[in-house]
């Protein structure tokens, strides 16, 4: 019997292996047709569509896109894998632009996204449509509008930057010893976000105690769901999750500790709101908030998990990668210094505060660029309603995946020119002299990291605030240097991050 079980288990891994075999020997012998011009994807198989291909391309999945998208005449390439419907991947800003606002109302999340995610964020905003995805809009909308909001992420950045970050790269510069600054900087944004949205401190940046079981927790769910729709047969982990083994195991006692705590936390929270009568002191978090205006307890549990996911992993990847970028380019870091203290000896005492951030063009248009080549979440996907068809021609058949690709915008030249792959934060100033420089208004759908449209990133403004507010202050006090010289590997998960950790050594600024 148990030889049986064994049998069965193994049987989806051993189809996946046959065909392989299989498909590669008959690549090796037959001569296919290459798609239409129009569209220059992937070469496609009878039935399996580019499974071979996209076995073979699998470590390199966003350089492979990127190559298919600059070789198409439209930035556009059909998809067609195995066990899953078509899909149409783009790099046209036109194509995006009636994505995500023209015809916004033909391309929800649609259910094979939210099936992905569904474990993970539940009904929470980013895994929703329709109704439920615009109740929940107008609400957290609202709340993130709110000058009181600002002031308490701006308070809470004071805090954890000057209570522990700093103390933390003092100590660095003391011992000497090496950082992984990646991981510094997610350890940061998770006490952050859980100070903003939750109200509690996990006081993650305290290197000496282990990394808390809610954060490994919510690190494995988000892998294994990200694997989930990079899968190049999605029938496996499908097979995996029917019967509790693997992989999908391992996410099921993840998410029993993530919706375990959370819940924990939010019934704490309610007792503590009623015990204040309401008393809107009593917490200027957004749990509170939302406990406050009366929504249930799993509304309120999927929208915080959503928040925390958002806002936790985008904003490390980002700063991550920046620091790397300055450290090739140090002229470009000086002048951030340079501005930051400008900023400071404007009447500020060396103190920053909100308004002393958004002076902060430079350091802004630094970020930017580092996030055009280094976007947090490589890729986005839609699936199409009814039959349509996109601005450059493309026709799209209802249920079809629709991906649009940040990762390969900021490396197309009829976007950013040849110079795409060189990192040049002028590219975001007018050219009206270096005195009175202005960022000039970017177009969303040339650069939708941020996404755009009706579901364009609510908690913009507050990331660009906390990336200011932590670049500003490492920046003026010390010098973060590289240890190695691998160049790093970029990884696409449900946002990105650098392989291995970014490892340096820190050293105090010479004029501070």
């Amino acid at each position: 019997m148990l030889i049986f079980m064994l049998m069965f288990l193994s049987l989806p891994l051993l189809l996946v292996s046959f065909f392989f075999s299989l498909l590669i020997q008959l690549q090796r012998r037959t001569k296919f047709t290459k798609p239409p011009s129009a569209h220059r994807g992937p070469v496609s198989y009878p039935i399996i569509g580019c499974l071979v291909s996209f076995y073979e391309n699998r470590l390199r999945l966003l350089d492979w896109y990127t190559e298919l998208l600059s070789a198409s005449p439209t930035q556009t390439i059909m998809v067609q894998r195995l066990g899953a419907r078509r899909t149409v991947v783009t790099a046209n800003p036109e194509n995006v632009e009636y994505i995500l606002r023209t015809n916004f109302n033909n391309f929800p999340k649609g259910k094979p996204f939210t099936e992905i995610l569904g474990d993970l964020l539940g009904y929470g905003i980013f895994n929703v449509d329709g109704e439920l995805w615009s109740t929940q809009r107008k609400l957290a909308s609202h709340e993130f509008s709110t000058k009181s909001l600002r002031e308490f992420v701006v308070k809470t950045l004071d805090e954890e930057v000057n209570d522990r970050l700093v103390p933390l790269l003092e100590e660095a510069v003391e011992s000497g010893k090496v950082l992984d600054l990646q991981e510094v900087l997610r350890r940061f944004a998770f006490d952050t976000i859980c100070k903003v949205s939750l109200g509690t401190d996990p006081c993650c940046l305290d290197l000496s105690r282990p990394v808390p079981a809610l954060v490994r927790a919510f690190d494995g769910a988000s892998e294994i769901c990200a694997k989930r729709g990079m899968a190049p047969v999605f029938l496996v982990w499908k097979m995996k999750r029917l019967l509790g083994i693997g992989s999908e195991k391992l996410l099921n006692e993840e998410l029993k500790l993530i919706h375990g705590s959370v819940a924990e936390i939010i019934k704490n929270k309610r007792n503590r709101l009623a015990e204040d009568d309401g008393d809107e002191k009593s917490g200027s978090d957004l749990l509170s908030r939302l406990l406050m205006a009366g929504h249930s307890e799993e509304v309120v549990r999927d929208m915080v998990i959503s928040f925390i996911m958002a806002g936790r992993d985008t904003t490390s990847a980002a700063m991550t990668w920046l620091f790397w970028l300055l450290s090739e380019n140090r002229s470009v870091e000086k002048m951030i210094v340079d501005e930051v203290e400008q900023v400071l000896d404007n009447g500020r005492s060396g103190a920053l505060d909100y308004e002393g951030l958004q002076e902060m063009k430079f350091l802004k248009a630094c970020l930017c660029e580092s996030m055009r080549l280094y976007p947090p979440v490589a890729w986005d996907s839609k699936h199409a309603g009814n039959d349509d068809v996109l601005p450059d021609g493309t026709c799209v058949k209802k249920g079809d995946r629709v991906t649009y690709f940040p990762y390969g915008m900021g490396r197309m030249v009829e976007i950013w020119g040849e110079d795409r792959l060189e990192f040049k934060p002028d590219r975001w100033f007018e050219e009206n002299g270096e005195n009175n420089r202005l960022l000039k208004p970017v177009n969303p759908f040339n650069f939708p990291v941020f996404q755009a449209g009706p579901r364009v990133c609510l908690g913009k403004e507050m990331a660009f605030t906390q990336m200011r507010y932590v670049v500003a202050s490492v920046l003026r006090r010390f010098e973060i240097k590289p240890v190695g010289l691998d160049r790093p590997v970029f990884v696409p998960l449900l946002t990105a991050h650098m392989a291995g950790g970014l490892k340096v050594s820190v050293r105090k600024r010479g004029n501070g």
